[in-house]
């Protein structure tokens, strides 16, 4: 088995795993980007959930709530991830995080990262929040 055959037996059971992480934390969100790959790079949407998924998500030692924790701040902190921002906003909700939780982590990141990319990250999270009451009021 090499790295690059995404369709090896071993790469199969790890992509499976990772899909199956990703729909528990995203939801259809986190699959939508998987298949918005599938005709131009379907190796990265391979290695998006084998690797970040099935991989690094799934391991021990960090609970789902500690994991978007972690991952809001670090996609606050690169800024220009508002995209993907939003997908762990939403996931951060789906594993029980508050949105005073998701605001105060944001605004926190202001410390380390900076004003601008702290409003930017608080205003994707208010675009999810509208969002998810919307779906909510349907």
């Amino acid at each position: 088995m090499t790295q690059y055959d995404i369709d090896s037996p071993e790469n199969l059971a790890r992509r499976k795993n990772g899909l199956e992480v990703l729909s528990r934390i995203d939801g259809h969100q986190g699959e939508a980007v998987i298949d918005s790959l599938a005709d131009i790079n379907p190796a990265l949407g391979h290695h998006v959930a084998a690797f970040a998924f099935g991989d690094m998500y799934d391991r021990p030692g960090l609970d789902p709530r500690s994991r978007q924790l972690v991952t809001l701040g670090v996609l606050t902190a690169l800024g220009g991830c508002e995209p993907q921002l939003k997908v762990h906003i939403g996931a951060a909700l789906n594993v029980g995080l508050s949105r005073e939780e998701i605001t105060e982590a944001l605004m926190h990141s202001a410390v380390y990262a900076g004003f601008p990319r702290s409003l930017n990250a608080t205003f994707a999270a208010r675009e999810v929040f509208a969002a998810r009451d919307a779906e909510e009021t349907v």
